[in-house]
């Protein structure tokens, strides 16, 4: 089954989307995570105040779906690439994505021993969200020129 030409156009358009929408609601864990972090070393009446907010569940449940969605939008946008070039290309948009992916795993396999209050877990989650947001934040740009050339050969 061979796709027209207009429907493997606007494929090249899923991944983009899905990713700033990721990168934002990376930014908002991130505000949740300092919630989190706030709450765990609040005293007192702030500290029941904090509770309240349920930042750990929702902190828990965004980073899930930014992890799935990150997985599906990686091998989405690899997928994509083949269909309408038959080929992968090999550069630093792809590498680095392949390595945010990884790191996103790795990050999201700590959960259990932050669960259980290892501050190795803890620290080593916050320094490879960190870089992640870094990487994702350049892969946006990375991005929008790949998708400029794109609209370029039209």
């Amino acid at each position: 089954m061979e796709l027209s030409q207009d429907v493997k156009f606007w494929l090249n358009f899923i991944h983009p989307v899905l990713m700033w929408g990721l990168l934002a609601a990376s930014f908002y864990a991130l505000y949740l995570g300092v919630q989190v972090r706030r709450t765990r070393y609040a005293e007192g009446d702030v500290k029941k105040e904090l509770i309240k907010g349920r930042y750990n569940v929702k902190h828990y449940q965004i980073g899930s779906v930014i992890l799935a969605l990150m997985v599906l939008g990686t091998l989405a946008a690899m997928g994509v690439t083949y269909i309408n070039n038959q080929k992968l290309f090999l550069g630093p948009h792809l590498l680095v994505g392949l390595g945010m992916t990884g790191m996103i795993a790795v990050s999201a396999s700590l959960s259990p021993f932050m669960q259980k209050g290892q501050n190795w877990a803890r620290y080593t989650h916050i320094v490879l969200n960190s870089a992640l947001l870094a990487l994702f934040s350049w892969q946006a740009v990375s991005g929008v020129q790949i998708i400029q050339n794109i609209l370029s050969k039209r």
